[in-house]
């Protein structure tokens, strides 16, 4: 089966090594967005993802808009592909492009479906403190994630996953999902149904707002934000007019009359600050111009002591 690779983070390259590696498919191309300047140097390095198609001799297209872009339209075309392959790609494709495979455009979606659709539903999931969520193949269609679902996998998870953990665990499980997709639907042993539109659910884009911890939520709620936003767009308090970046927590009981935002207990654990219902305990933080570290050594260099308050931002 010959195949096009759309795809641009690194969640998809377990994905694309697979199809590379496997003696049923033909990897003809890969089309992925231009790499961006890096935080530090603002220098443009090559992405794992193209990196992995220069090693292997595979054409690489890295289109502005696809939507717009003749000459890489044309060139798919002369490829007479059976399938392309959607994951994390980045940009709206239209139905001229969607058209252009033998059998279908398949998409491979971090979330069952029709909830979280868009392009945020592993860290909303978390978020949301759901008890589970997956992955699922649908055949693209030019309304958002709305397209006939092919397979789906679930996925369980616990309370202290965060986004790089789950992120790690939808790349591990994409490739096979991904492949029985695309041999039940060139054999025609898989019969793809529509979706229940009038469930589905939406996730939002991340704001600079969203990365404030607020201590008058609950507990649960300020965890489940530590470890949605994990690395991604991590969430800060404030401390001496510095920025400090919490990495990891965990949810404990509390029912004492401090202050939302006090801290309560300071020990080799980690800080332990009210929330409006019980309390979490940071355990580790990445403090403004420092490294990561454990949350306690950074109580002890801060000077931080039981009846400090953390302020929003």
């Amino acid at each position: 089966m010959k195949i096009v690779f759309f795809a641009t983070p690194d969640i998809a390259l377990n994905s694309f090594k697979y199809f590379i590696n496997s003696p049923d498919f033909e990897v003809l191309a890969l089309v992925t967005q231009k790499p961006k300047p890096s935080k530090r140097g603002k220098k443009i390095s090559d992405t794992e993802l193209i990196k992995t198609a220069k090693e292997n001799g595979i054409e690489i297209f890295e289109p502005d808009r696809i939507l717009k872009d003749r000459e890489v339209i044309e060139k798919l075309k002369s490829y007479k592909p059976d399938f392309f392959i959607t994951f994390a790609f980045g940009q709206i494709l239209s139905q001229e492009v969607i058209d252009i495979p033998k059998f279908a455009t398949i998409n491979l979606h971090a979330s069952l479906l029709p909830c979280y659709r868009g392009a945020n539903p592993i860290c909303e999931a978390i978020l949301n403190g759901e008890k589970k969520t997956g992955i699922t193949t649908m055949k693209t269609a030019l309304e958002l994630d709305a397209g006939d679902i092919c397979l789906q996998e679930e996925i369980e998870l616990d309370d202290d996953i965060t986004t790089p953990l789950l992120m790690e665990k939808i790349s591990q499980l994409s490739p096979s999902l991904l492949e029985k997709t695309l041999k039940g639907l060139y054999d025609g042993s898989l019969k793809p149904f529509e979706q229940e539109h009038n469930k589905a659910t939406f996730t939002k884009k991340i704001t600079k707002e969203d990365k404030n911890l607020d201590w008058n939520l609950p507990a649960k709620k300020v965890h489940d934000k530590i470890r949605a936003m994990n690395t991604i767009n991590t969430v800060h308090v404030k401390f001496n007019d510095k920025l400090v970046k919490i990495l990891t927590s965990k949810c404990v009981k509390c029912d004492d009359n401090s202050k939302c935002g006090e801290v309560i207990c300071i020990d080799k654990n980690g800080i332990t600050v009210r929330c409006k219902e019980d309390a979490v305990v940071l355990l580790t933080v990445k403090p403004e111009g420092k490294n990561e570290m454990s949350a306690h050594s950074w109580s002890l260099g801060a000077k931080i002591k039981v009846g400090d308050v953390f302020e929003k931002c």
